[in-house]
């Protein structure tokens, strides 16, 4: 029995540091293509889950084309960015892509559209639409 309590542990190590290099790798992978600006567009990767969006800020440039691909780790969530019009479904695993383009500079909030538990309230971030 202790040899199968070690390898349930093994596993659980693995899988958590598997979901946590996911997460810093959307996390860089956002924050360089959320940098590199341009108007031409900005491809950015952000994951749900666990009550949170990361990144939960977004930086983009008016004019600029946006294309987010939202993944959902953990279970189904939604993602509402009102003041673009956008409410996508977002299914465990399987990547969102939402193409729009930031037409009008200011802050908007972004949140989970899907009740996804007690700490859904929470779960939300901000698009930053900087002038050119």
């Amino acid at each position: 029995m202790k040899g199968g309590n070690r390898n349930m542990n093994r596993t659980k190590v693995c899988m958590g540091a598997f979901v946590l290099f996911a997460v810093a790798s959307a996390t860089v992978t956002a924050q360089e293509a959320a940098s590199a600006g341009g108007g031409e567009g900005a491809e950015i990767k952000v994951t749900a889950k666990r009550y949170e969006f990361s990144p939960n800020v977004i930086t983009v440039k008016k004019g600029e084309h946006v294309k987010l691909i939202i993944t959902a780790l953990d279970r189904d969530h939604g993602f509402k960015l009102e003041a673009f019009s956008i409410n996508q479904k977002l299914k465990k695993g399987d990547p969102a892509t939402i193409d729009f383009t930031a037409d009008k500079a200011g802050t908007f909030p972004f949140q989970c559209s899907d009740f996804c538990g007690f700490g859904h309230r929470k779960m939300k971030g901000k698009l930053v639409v900087q002038e050119q």
